[in-house]
């Protein structure tokens, strides 16, 4: 029922459109009607949607973050395979058979027994009693689980960041919107008065054609940052993992009040001590210590225990009961230098991740540097934008006393002066869109997205 009523109303408003232009004397000077305000009806309400909703939002529904997170338990399948290799291995076998023996041969005839019966059920079992090379292995999966988990940990970082920017883009859309309705109706405002001149005598038509020539190129403006805003805000859905077509309605604005920033030496220190990538690192370079005293293991002895124990005979209800123990000291000689080989892998991979270590410090050093930059140069283009927003509003102002005053003259200087305004409001959404990115960047050069707000 209300998908019916809904497409009648859209068949109305179509027809209106339609009548409304092709009654007008100058078709394409009708005013445009949007076809987006039509597809856009939904009886689903907009999901209000905060910067640290944003946030927590793809920490759930990101799905590199859902990724990392089956690799965390694949890791952990992995330290139950390891620590599995040191218990008690058990397996039992139940077999009846039916078979014959040859006995020999008396003359040349060869000769067997007659068809015989034999039963056996039996339990067998193997325990490493000591062997360094698969604690040392079991040792080295858990390191490598805790790395699986420092590494999600970076994936949700990098998630946390791409939408926090995101959202900022989409803030800065939305900022677009609002910055050129006001131009349009400033110069609205501005032709209505121009208008009216004219009409007394006190200004030209070439004064108004400028003027609504001004107001049309402010509403393709105004229709453009209202499609950027939509496409913004798509991007910001899909990074959230979120339905495609979930509307968002943005409840944060763009923040102006800045905080102290630290110094490059206290934003390093909290770089290295909080950054996931870093800790991961870390945990990799255990790993593979681990993996390589692992490996050099293998050249000491181990002991194994073994046994069987099982009940054989011709019948189930005829059996005797058997069993067999065994202690088993293995002592490793000679394996065509397979060991050598391991160990050698084992000894490079501890020298790969020591380099790349140096490559992550480097990195993260980089960044928060980097982030700090941009931070401080964007609260100095804040500053300029906003003493030039300030001054080209105080040129509008004159520029339309005098426009208002002189009884002959044009509307050049007004124009101009809407000119100045419109680029410096542009300067300003564009500096504050600065300033919020880099806030995002230094939480994450830092380590301290949780912290964003």
């Amino acid at each position: 029922m209300w998908a019916r009523w809904v497409r009648r109303r859209q068949r109305i408003q179509v027809i209106v459109i339609v009548l409304s232009f092709a009654t007008s004397t100058d078709g394409w000077a009708a005013e445009p009607t949007i076809p987006l305000e039509i597809a856009a009806m939904s009886s689903v309400a907009p999901l209000p949607l905060s910067l640290r909703g944003a946030l927590d939002a793809a920490l759930g529904n990101n799905p590199n973050v859902r990724l990392y997170k089956e690799r965390i338990a694949g890791a952990r399948g992995h330290v139950m395979t390891q620590f599995g290799a040191m218990l008690p291995q058990i397996s039992g076998t139940t077999r009846q058979s039916q078979q014959t023996s040859f006995l020999g041969t008396l003359g040349l005839a060869p000769v067997r027994t007659d068809v015989f019966s034999i039963f056996d059920a039996r339990a067998s079992y193997t325990q490493n009693v000591f062997c360094l090379s698969l604690i040392q292995r079991w040792r080295a999966s858990r390191e490598a689980l805790k790395v699986a988990e420092l590494e999600s940990e970076g994936a949700k970082a990098d998630a946390m960041a791409a939408v926090g920017l995101l959202y900022m883009e989409a803030l800065k859309a939305h900022a677009s919107v609002q910055m050129h309705e006001t131009n349009q109706q400033l110069v609205s405002d501005l032709l209505a008065f121009s208008r009216r001149r004219q009409a007394g005598g006190m200004a030209t038509g070439l004064d108004t054609a400028r003027l609504e020539s001004q107001l049309e190129n402010e509403k393709q403006r105004v229709s453009i940052a209202r499609y950027d805003f939509e496409r913004a805000k798509l991007s910001l859905t899909n990074a959230m993992g979120l339905p495609i077509d979930t509307p968002l309605q943005l409840t944060d604005e763009f923040h102006t009040i800045t905080h102290i920033l630290p110094s490059v030496d206290e934003a390093t220190e909290a770089a290295i001590s909080q950054r996931p990538e870093v800790q991961a690192q870390y945990q990799r370079i255990k790993a593979t210590d681990l993996g390589l005293s692992a490996a050099l293991g293998e050249r000491i002895p181990s002991i194994v225990t073994q046994g069987d124990y099982g009940l054989i005979g011709n019948r189930v209800q005829n059996t005797l009961a058997t069993y067999n123990m065994a202690v088993l000291l293995q002592i490793p000689i000679f394996d065509g230098f397979q060991r050598e080989g391991r160990i050698s892998e084992a000894r490079s991979q501890v020298h790969q991740e020591s380099l790349r270590m140096e490559g992550v410090t480097l990195q993260v050093k980089m960044e928060v540097r980097e982030a700090l930059f941009t931070f401080t140069g964007a609260k100095e283009q804040l500053t300029i934008a906003s003493s030039g927003l300030k001054a080209s509003l105080t040129e509008l102002q004159l520029a339309r006393e005098r426009f208002a005053v002189l009884t002959a003259g044009n509307n050049l200087e007004v124009t101009n002066a809407i000119h100045s305004v419109a680029r410096a409001r542009e300067n300003t959404v564009d500096a504050l869109f600065r300033l919020n990115a880099a806030r995002v960047h230094l939480a994450r050069a830092t380590g301290e997205l949780d912290k964003l707000r």
